[in-house]
């Protein structure tokens, strides 16, 4: 059972069509989706699949299913599927300023992302700091706000695996922990700045992600220190 992962490819498709290829409870997978499942630290897509509310989208093995609150489709029956569009968007432009502000940190201080998590419009993220540098909220917002000014673009592209794990632009990324499984790899690269191995949804350029603001920074051990943001219009 395979769901293709349509979103992938085209992350500004709203509105879609599929066939029902199973059937859990209320839990549907389709032969293809648009709507992102839970991972990489970024939330599921919610929406509407026929007059059912999407609530949930989570990837088990080569399925995605959908949990839906409504009428549940049969194996069969071909659906039309309906993005929470406002919150898609602004999930896209807060995934890719977590990108600018991990191309922004290394590019000044070379130090990595150590792990994230995000919401529309707010997001944290770790990073390898012993100490933070003085007036480090300050000048790293300054520095993603530009970044976000510059209008960069955003292009997706696909890799083999062979190719990828040789590319020293993705090497942050840690491709070699990729599952083996996986072939190719999709990558992220806003031009100029910051190149990523990276499933997520994101905008097509820097200057629609909007306005970045740190609201708090945490110690989260040795080596670690946490930042909060928020994505304002």
């Amino acid at each position: 059972m395979h769901t293709d992962l349509a979103y992938l490819r085209d992350a500004f498709v709203r509105e879609f069509d599929a066939t029902v290829i199973a059937v859990d409870g209320n839990r549907v997978a389709l032969d293809a989706t648009y709507f992102y499942p839970t991972g990489g630290g970024q939330p599921h897509d919610t929406g509407t699949l026929g007059s059912a509310h999407v609530s949930e989208v989570r990837k088990e093995g080569d399925a995605v299913w959908h949990t839906l609150q409504g009428p549940v489709p049969s194996v069969g029956d071909v659906v039309h599927g309906a993005v929470d569009w406002d919150r898609r968007f602004n999930l896209m432009r807060t995934h890719t300023a977590m990108h600018i502000l991990c191309g922004v940190i290394w590019n000044e201080w070379q130090v990595p992302v150590t792990g994230g998590n995000m919401e529309p419009l707010s997001a944290r993220m770790d990073f390898e700091f012993d100490p933070l540098p003085e007036g480090f909220a300050q000048r790293v917002e300054d520095l993603v706000n530009e970044a976000i000014a510059r209008d960069f673009p955003i292009e997706v592209s696909f890799l083999p695996r062979e190719t990828a794990v040789l590319d020293a632009d993705l090497i942050r990324t840690k491709v070699s922990l990729i599952p083996e499984t996986v072939k190719e790899i999709r990558v992220v690269d806003i031009v100029g700045l910051d190149k990523q191995a990276d499933g997520g949804t994101h905008v097509r350029s820097t200057a629609d992600v909007g306005r970045f603001r740190v609201i708090k920074l945490e110690n989260k051990g040795k080596g670690n220190k946490r930042v909060r943001v928020e994505i304002l219009d």
